[in-house]
């Protein structure tokens, strides 16, 4: 067997599932099962001896539950880690806590196994497996939280001050990532966030909660047809697309239940391309992420007035989204996560 397989650890204290899942990835001419575990307490053992290039980990398990596992092992040896996760709101909430703690990614758990096939959720967890073996073991870490201050009060007058919209696209590696900038955003920015988070139906509301709990500005998953003000975070849900449309001198979020876009749904370059056909000043951000979405977003941008951000690559779970968008040589600054708030802040007030 080749040593450049990836090596694979499946965590479930279901016998059928730990089967199901090696099934899938033995599959793959890439990776190999090296090991289960049947809960999370001989998980963190497996993962010390055997050293695994990743770990699919299930949450509800005795003795140990996966996200104490999930914690432990990036104590002892940080190690990429994909959750299955459940479809519910419970599912959601947790798995978002897992991503707190240092999980890169999660793939949704078959409760039909049918539905799991016809759907090529086998296919995805095989590409996000070998994504996550190149991870960027540096941003393993549990996330940190920054100081932030109270929300705005709702006697601020602000929705009359709408300068700028301010678009951030992010994949893999993104609720850490926004769980950082996000919070860093003063309440009385004059401008609005769209962030397109790629994540299934459900998940996005979610994280919206999450961030408004920690947050100075507004956030919210966004509605179709709700006026967009100042001071207030949009997150397109999963399992739509989100747009921008102007009428009457005022901006207003569309939501489109078209296909999604190379698998996509929300897809970030559908965002840029409806912030093209607007005259607002806009500031694009691109972060952590496989793949090329907003690539093509910030060509159709570039004729007009925006500033375009994208994080770098020691900072980036995944450097692919970021990469891409540098390759353009589009790209007006290449920052850290820790320097991606200052700057749209000084973006935005000084248009």
């Amino acid at each position: 067997m080749s040593t450049s397989k990836v090596k694979v650890m499946v965590v479930d204290d279901s016998a059928f599932m730990r089967k199901f899942v090696s099934d899938i990835v033995n599959s793959s001419e890439d990776m190999y099962v090296i090991d289960t575990a049947v809960n999370g307490l001989e998980a963190v053992s497996k993962v010390v001896d055997r050293r695994p290039d990743v770990v699919l980990m299930d949450v509800e398990m005795p003795i140990m539950d996966g996200l104490t596992a999930v914690k432990k092992i990036m104590e002892v040896r940080p190690t990429p880690i994909i959750m299955l996760s459940a479809l519910t709101k419970e599912g959601a909430e947790t798995t978002l806590k897992a991503l707190e703690l240092g999980a890169i990614d999660f793939v949704l758990k078959p409760s039909n196994f049918i539905y799991f096939k016809t759907q090529n959720i086998d296919q995805l967890l095989i590409e996000k497996i070998l994504m996550a073996s190149k991870t960027n073991l540096f941003n393993l870490s549990p996330v940190s939280r920054v100081d932030h201050l109270h929300k705005a009060t709702q006697t601020m007058n602000l929705k009359d001050n709408l300068k700028n919209l301010v678009a951030i696209g992010v994949s893999t590696g993104g609720p850490k990532a926004l769980q950082y900038v996000v919070p860093q955003l003063p309440a009385d920015l004059p401008s609005a966030v769209l962030i397109v988070q790629h994540m299934p139906a459900g998940f996005t509301r979610s994280l919206a909660n999450r961030l408004n709990e920690i947050s100075n500005m507004l956030v919210k998953e966004a509605e179709d047809g709700e006026n967009i003000n100042p001071g207030t975070v949009y997150i397109a849900p999963g399992g739509y697309h989100m747009k921008v449309y102007a009428k009457d001198r005022k901006y207003f979020i569309g939501l489109s239940n078209e296909p999604p876009v190379k698998g996509l749904k929300p897809c970030f370059d559908i965002l840029l391309s409806s912030l093209s056909k607007i005259d607002l000043k806009i500031i694009a951000v691109i972060m952590t992420g496989m793949g090329n979405d907003g690539t093509k977003g910030l060509i159709e941008l570039r004729d007009r007035e925006v500033y375009m951000i994208a994080q770098n690559e020691k900072t980036s779970t995944i450097y692919g989204m970021p990469k891409s968008a540098i390759e353009t040589g589009l790209i007006d600054e290449v920052l850290p996560l820790d320097r991606i708030a200052e700057k749209i802040e000084k973006i935005a007030r000084g248009f």
